[in-house]
């Protein structure tokens, strides 16, 4: 799909009504609310990322680990004309690209299929690291997970590994709703910083507090941004 056949944008107002299209049959969507505000910030003041640029080595890479609630996501690539929002009411359908797990090779703009649960954060360090052995030192990568998926061991050897590897290019979204099984003493920041990260903890329904969050200096070390927001299920 190109750019010029969707270019009309719009603005967070607009998100709502561009979620309600997508009328199919979604189990998750209380995970896709409580990530909104934050995909919202990224791709309108943080990313540089574009529908023009999508395949652009220099890009910066989001990865939507929480994919089984994809709505926001869905909602913001079409406000941001990444796809048609034609497409959104067709969600989930039999011959609808919008699935209820993103398909990298189906949405434009989408970096990974996701929605297992784990593995989001392990292949943001891979990435991180392809685009340094590329010598791509430019690109940010962020990933989004939920606080359920510090359950998988597998984030917590990503989380151990990242700061050791100097992956200072790398940054993690925590959209924390309280649906974790564990916890640790101080809170999830704390999980992160005692591995060598830089962390903060914010309101995630604060689009300013997000964006300081966001961009806050970390030399030579991975950043991980954790947003609160209210309990519901994952």
């Amino acid at each position: 799909m190109t750019s010029t056949a969707h270019a009309i944008t719009y603005g967070y107002s607009e998100l709502p009504d561009l979620m309600r299209r997508m009328t199919g049959d979604e189990k998750h969507s209380p995970a896709a609310s409580s990530t909104l505000d934050a995909i919202w910030v990224l791709y309108d003041r943080v990313l540089r990322v574009s529908p023009e640029t999508v395949d652009a080595p220099d890009r910066d890479r989001f990865l939507l680990s929480k994919g089984h609630g994809p709505m926001a996501y869905y909602a913001v690539l079409a406000a941001k004309s990444f796809l048609p929002v034609a497409l959104l009411p067709g969600f989930g359908g039999y011959d609808s690209p919008l699935g209820h797990h993103p398909d990298r090779m189906l949405v434009p703009g989408a970096e990974i299929g996701s929605g297992s649960l784990g593995h989001g954060l392990p292949l943001a360090v891979g990435t991180a690291l392809g685009l340094r052995a590329q010598g791509l030192t430019d690109p940010r990568v962020w990933v989004l997970i939920g606080d359920a998926e510090l359950d998988e061991g597998s984030n917590h050897e990503a989380i151990a590994y990242a700061p050791s590897a100097g992956l200072d290019r790398l940054h993690t979204l925590v959209v924390d709703n309280s649906s974790a099984t564990h916890g640790w003493p101080g809170g999830i920041a704390s999980r992160f910083e005692v591995a060598g990260w830089s962390a903060v903890t914010v309101d995630g329904h604060d689009h300013e507090a997000l964006y300081e969050a966001f961009t806050a200096p970390h030399p030579g070390r991975p950043h991980a941004v954790v947003a609160r927001v209210a309990p519901k299920h994952a």
